[in-house]
């Protein structure tokens, strides 16, 4: 088993701002080398967050997870990173992806040339941070665009995916991969797409920093880490194609009816229809030793980096301490 040496916490900047400057000061406090902020246009904006994180915070790594380059263009987010990287010197991280189709569809994008966009956003991002002048003709119309400062540090760019052609772009272009999965067996069959792009770009897995990127629900009590649970594996099951529903045994009439249940914001009745079969393929959830046990299978897989994603647990606060009292530090 790989030792881990890389332990991450997502937040979703839905709340007051000050909220997740506090948490992010207190995940820092308590060992997590990681942080990323979720980007979505109805949240508070994510470079305005991590602006404020980055002020409060001395050691903590923090960067987009993830951004996209249909709402953004990729020299915008190159700027953002970079600017983010002079207030957090050495300690900038760029996550890039397809983006929430969820989200697209609200705002009438309809991404094209999805595997395209994310290797060009990554090229262009990676060079203006570089210092260089960039010029490209291809899904992204550049010419001669030069960031007017210098970033001083190399700022690594992770790339999120899900779909076996992302994953083996990841393995061939990122520092890093995102892999939005919880289950060992998602995440098994993910790294070998990883390893075969990377292997055909001629690197080396040791190269990239494979992240599981997890729905996760911590508390003393289980039932309590179940309830949090439900309401993100609800959202994960609805947005699940029949592939991966009939990879964990789920009758795609269940997660119908989860979906119309969620489009009718029936809440209540969307996340009682979670079963013990969704919660096991799509979290990470229980008490902290059932989540030790779970993160262990996937630090054996080849997993350097573990990200503890929403909801975190019924209480926030509360969890951040549990983790970083009682689960981390039997794994780093």
């Amino acid at each position: 088993m790989k030792k881990l040496t890389k332990f991450g916490i997502e937040f979703v900047p839905q709340e007051a701002c000050w909220k997740t400057v506090f948490y992010s000061i207190q995940s820092e406090r308590r060992g997590f080398d990681y942080l990323w902020i979720t980007d979505h246009f109805n949240n508070r904006n994510v470079y305005a967050t991590l602006a404020a994180i980055a002020i409060y915070t001395n050691r903590i790594k923090m960067g987009p997870g993830v951004t996209n380059p249909f709402l953004s263009h990729p020299v915008v987010t190159a700027q953002a990173v970079a600017s983010i990287n002079e207030m957090a010197p050495g300690r900038t991280v760029c996550g890039i992806g397809a983006g929430d189709a969820t989200t697209l569809r609200m705002l009438g994008v309809a991404p094209q040339k999805v595997l395209t966009s994310v290797k060009e956003a990554t090229e262009i991002i990676r060079r203006l941070t570089a210092g260089e002048n960039v010029e490209m003709k291809g899904a992204f119309s550049v010419a001669g665009a030069k960031l007017n400062f210098k970033v001083k540090e190399r700022i690594p760019i992770y790339v999120g995916a899900q779909g076996p052609k992302m994953l083996a772009l990841a393995g061939a272009i990122g520092d890093g991969v995102l892999i939005n999965a919880s289950s060992a067996m998602d995440i098994q069959l993910a790294l070998n797409h990883v390893r075969g792009g990377a292997s055909e770009a001629g690197r080396n897995m040791d190269e990239i920093d494979v992240t599981a990127y997890t729905s996760f629900s911590v508390d003393d009590d289980e039932k309590n880490a179940i309830e949090a649970a439900c309401s993100v594996v609800a959202f994960i099951v609805a947005g699940s194609p029949q592939e991966i529903l009939e990879r964990h045994g789920i009758p795609q009439a269940d997660a119908q009816s989860i979906r119309d249940a969620l489009g009718r914001k029936e809440w209540g009745s969307a996340f009682s229809s979670v079963t013990e079969e969704m919660l096991s393929a799509f979290s990470i959830c229980g008490t902290p030793d059932m989540c030790s046990e779970k993160i262990i299978t996937l630090l054996k897989l080849g997993v350097t980096q573990f990200v503890v994603g929403s909801p975190i647990g019924p209480n926030v606060r509360k969890s951040i301490d549990t983790i970083g009292e009682r689960i981390l530090p039997g794994l780093k």
